[in-house]
């Protein structure tokens, strides 16, 4: 039996296909890398963590809002600075409010964010006593 023997020409082949696959693979996951953003699509995070049950009339919303072109409050549009943070007062009705944070990306797709509060007046100390 004689020994195998393998010629420089194919090794030198299987060299090039193996280095030109993993060039190939390297750059298709720096391009999944890169559009991981545009793939997850909107995002909005509160950093403040207001309760439901409110005894003040005016609530601050802060938070983070990632991949976005606009984000509106109940309908209203709020801005963001240049680091997607944004701070944004809800003045609350007597009971029971909902706030909703919508924000859309460049290609159309949203999400939304719901709060709800309620508020609660507090009672005068003197309002328990009679005349």
């Amino acid at each position: 039996m004689s020994p195998v023997v393998i010629s420089p020409f194919t090794f030198r082949n299987l060299l090039i296909y193996v280095c030109v696959a993993l060039v190939l693979g390297a750059f298709i996951a720096y391009v999944f890398f890169q559009a991981r953003f545009l793939i997850a699509g909107p995002q909005i995070s509160l950093s403040t963590a207001a309760t439901g049950l409110q005894t003040q009339r005016r609530v601050v919303l802060e938070g983070e809002a990632q991949n976005i072109v606009r984000i509106t409050l109940n309908g209203r549009q709020i801005y963001t600075d240049k680091d997607g943070n944004f701070k944004e007062a809800l003045v609350l009705e007597n009971g029971y409010t909902i706030a909703t944070l919508q924000a859309e990306d460049r290609y159309g797709r949203t999400t939304s964010l719901t709060k709800t509060f309620v508020f609660a007046q507090e009672e005068e100390e003197n309002a328990g006593t009679e005349s």
